[in-house]
């Protein structure tokens, strides 16, 4: 769960008293969010038990100096990941107001310029091959103070960092309206044809100069690859073609804010719209405080045209969801009435009220502020924080009760688990993550490129794809255990990942079992034996590969092993195995001798035999 920091000072503030760290952690509590530190109360102990004749008064002093000023006391909170609503003080002190009964429920609501004409984007066509989806919206009258701009600034990169996925889902670009003139344009060029001077820099550029000059930049570095290899980089122009952003990389300096800015214009490119829909949500109802008039924000049209689509954005309208009274009841041991309930879902800034056609349910409005309630069960855990987690009575959860079963693929791992464990082999777990010459080229295997889940931005080598054998953790685990007593006899049963565009998640899981003997001698017999005992556990008979399928012994799951020549294994010495079932001939792994030179990339000095199965299909 992410940590932010507040201004302690501030917070209690806009709370309106001031809080003992022990009133404010049960406060926070009692919200459904902890208290992780209160700097301040920290440093005093600290202090305090290292020097006991030290004045603890003095321990104001010693608070970290941060540009020539001295840091206010901060409450580091931890929030739950989904609450985006929760990454600011604007944020925080708003729902907890509203949980104490401070504050009324904001009304966010879309106003028209004064002119009457809103502001438009225009979407080019080119667009759509590379970043298709933008939004926007205008919080007009904004009044700063460097606490709030700090936050304004730090908000975006919250969200940039989480929701946004280092901004390869979303960027967002914040702009001194005063200084630029709609119309705007989204477009997508060759870098060549793109020029302009980047935030804080005198020095025009193009883009191919620009990616260049920020490769080795600490903090926009990393966002580069984004772009970088595309044949047109998304560009954002006003009237005059005055670039206002390069996304999701760097906004132009000729229209940045500062804290003298009073209207902002915000964009927001992205490849995922639903999650570009949620920061741009986030963004203003955080900042619509500071407007001119509370709450008030000024939508933007969006004009695309490749397919002639118009629509205003930001979309600020509640969502409408139904409860049901038996389930909140039910699950949280509760015997409350409908208009209870509405009552304590209003101290967590939602509007309810009991539905006037069904008495067992309860109508919801959720705030823009709320994307994370997707279903009724969110509802009650809210009820359940209104009503209090201590309040909630104990008791046996008799009528929802189950008994737990595990999955059937879990059950059969567990039932090879345990065989191979009886036949004296020792379970290992090593990390599903691993490097791509793990994976392919130490074993002498070609990655087509179809085959392997590729991470998009490896922190290192070690962890760049999602492994799609079992043989590089066994291997990699012998190596670190060399050291051990020969023999070593290790297996695993667990997943490996491959990709599958036919598929939502594009890429799908398989349950393997793997096996490796490392000796003075092969091991081939033993780890043949292994595999026919695991066979011969899953009921599988075996047969020779002349068999026909008339053969009554066909009629249930049944194998046998046919010669194989594969780079991984010493020429002569590798069989695949085929299970056949009904009329089905599936091959479903192999086994046999590595070669030496896979032995050498995993500087082993001993013969090594494998054994890897896919085992879904005994399911």
């Amino acid at each position: 769960m992410p940590t932010i920091s507040v201004d302690k000072a501030a917070l209690f503030k806009e709370l309106g008293r001031e809080y003992t760290t022990e009133e404010f952690d049960e406060l926070c509590f009692e919200f459904g969010i902890e208290l992780d530190e209160d700097v301040l109360t920290l440093s005093y102990y600290i202090i305090f038990k290292s020097d006991t004749h030290r004045d603890i008064q003095t321990t104001d002093q010693d608070r970290p100096i941060v540009d020539g000023v001295q840091e206010p006391p901060q409450l580091k909170i931890e929030i739950p990941a989904n609450r985006y609503d929760l990454l600011c003080i604007e944020g925080i002190q708003l729902m907890l107001n509203i949980f104490l009964g401070r504050k009324p429920l904001p009304e966010y609501k879309l106003s028209q310029p004064a002119d009457g004409q809103l502001q438009e984007i225009i979407v080019k066509e080119d667009t759509t091959k590379i970043r298709p989806y933008v939004s926007g919206a205008i919080l007009r009258g904004v009044k700063f103070d460097k606490a709030r701009y700090e936050s304004f600034i730090a908000l975006q990169d919250k969200l940039h960092q989480n929701l946004a996925r280092q901004r390869s889902l979303v960027a967002i670009g914040t702009h001194d309206l005063d200084t630029i003139k709609g119309p705007f344009t989204y477009e997508a060029l060759p870098p060549k044809d793109i020029k302009f001077t980047p935030l804080n820099q005198t020095q025009e550029m193009d883009g191919e100069e620009l990616m260049t000059f920020y490769e080795k930049h600490q903090q926009l570095g990393k966002y580069l690859h984004i772009i970088r290899d595309s044949p047109v980089y998304p560009v954002i122009y006003d009237s005059n073609r005055t670039v206002c952003s390069l996304p999701p990389i760097i906004n132009g300096d000729h229209s940045k804010i500062s804290m003298d800015t009073t209207n902002i214009f915000i964009e927001m490119t992205a490849t995922d719209r639903t999650k570009l829909e949620i920061v741009n949500r986030m963004m203003v109802t955080m900042f619509s405080q500071y407007t001119s008039e509370p709450f008030t924000i000024e939508p933007v049209k969006i004009v695309s045209e490749h397919n002639n689509e118009t629509r205003i954005t930001p979309d600020i309208a509640p969502r409408v969801a139904q409860a049901e009274v038996s389930y909140i009841n039910q699950c949280c041991g509760l015997n409350l009435s409908a208009a209870e309930i509405s009552t304590l879902l209003k101290k967590m800034s939602f509007r309810a009220k009991p539905s006037t056609n069904n008495p067992d349910t309860i109508d919801v409005e959720i705030p823009p502020t709320r994307a994370d309630v997707l279903h009724q069960c969110d509802i009650m855990e809210d009820v359940a924080i209104a009503y209090g987690f201590n309040k909630l009575p104990r008791s046996f959860p008799s009528k929802s009760g189950t008994i737990a079963q595990p999955l059937a693929i879990n059950k059969l791992s567990d039932v090879i688990r345990i065989e191979a464990a009886m036949a004296g082999w020792s379970e290992v777990l090593p990390l599903i993550l691993c490097s791509h010459d793990e994976n392919f080229a130490w074993l002498n295997r070609k990655d087509d490129g179809n085959t392997a889940v590729r991470l998009a931005n490896p922190k290192t080598t070690e962890f760049q794809i999602v492994r799609t054998s079992l043989l590089p953790g066994l291997l990699k685990t012998i190596r670190e255990n060399k050291a051990h007593s020969l023999p070593m006899k290790i297996f695993e049963v667990s997943d490996v990942a491959f990709k599958d565009l036919s598929l939502e998640r594009k890429s799908r899981n398989e349950r393997h079992f793997a096996a490796a003997w490392y000796g003075r001698n092969s091991g081939f017999e033993i780890v043949h034996g292994l595999m026919d005992r695991v066979m011969a556990m899953l009921k599988s008979a075996f047969i020779t590969g002349e068999e026909t399928l008339d053969n009554p012994a066909m009629n249930d799951s049944s194998y046998y092993i046919k010669e194989l020549d594969d780079p991984t294994y010493f020429p002569g010495h590798a069989a695949s195995v085929h299970l056949r079932i009904g009329n089905k001939d599936i091959v479903v792994g192999s086994f046999g001798i590595l070669h030496p030179t896979v032995l050498e990339k995993y500087d082993l000095k001993n013969p090594v035999s494998t054994l890897e199965i896919n085992i879904e299909p005994f399911l």
